[in-house]
């Protein structure tokens, strides 16, 4: 089942971040765009890559208005072990979200029920907590956090300009697309 479209759900959960333990609500994803990013544990291989990554790119996010967020089914606790333990998860800044009990996984059909962990998904949420964009990746495949900043500018884009649509590869400042009956058949 598709979540585009479709509001976050109710949840609490512990999360750590910047050495706190803090409260993370389906409202901590409202009132701004939001990045929420699954992996599937601590202490492993592709995981701290992808969230270096995620770090790299989390300035340029927030500077688009973006709260990111990382989510694993280990403890708020183990974050922090991790955090504390390793140089390239020591620096990240956005706040990393404990999921022991797998309710925010099985929220967003990323859980693998074999396995118990999440599955490497990345979900845009606009600011109203509705999901605009979602990728899931295998357990093998790393992402690239640069592809994001592209698709929240056209994500905010299209909910800023109703009506228009942006087309494959477009980037801030190229030309979109208006729908309508005249473009049938023209592109």
């Amino acid at each position: 089942m598709s979540m585009i479209g479709t509001e976050v759900q109710p949840f609490t959960a512990q999360a750590y971040k910047n050495g706190d333990f803090i409260e993370v609500t389906e409202n901590s994803f409202k009132g701004q765009w939001t990045v929420l990013c699954f992996y599937p544990a601590d202490f492993t291989f592709v995981c701290p890559t992808e969230l270096a990554d995620l770090q790299n790119e989390y300035e340029t996010l927030k500077n688009l208005g973006v709260e990111v967020f990382s989510a694993s089914t280990d403890t708020h606790f183990t974050h922090k072990g991790w955090h504390d333990s390793s140089e390239t998860i020591g620096k990240i800044e956005y706040g990393m979200i404990g999921d022991p009990s797998q309710a925010l996984s099985r929220q967003f059909d990323v859980l693998n029920e074999e396995s118990g962990l999440a599955d490497r998904g990345t979900f845009i949420i606009d600011p109203d907590g509705v999901v605009q964009a979602a990728e899931i990746n295998a357990e093998g495949i790393g992402r690239d956090a640069s592809t994001l900043v592209n698709k929240i500018k056209a994500a905010q884009y299209v909910r800023n300009n109703p009506g228009e649509v942006c087309p494959a590869k477009w980037e801030e400042g190229e030309e979109t697309l208006t729908p309508s009956l005249d473009l049938v058949g023209k592109i």
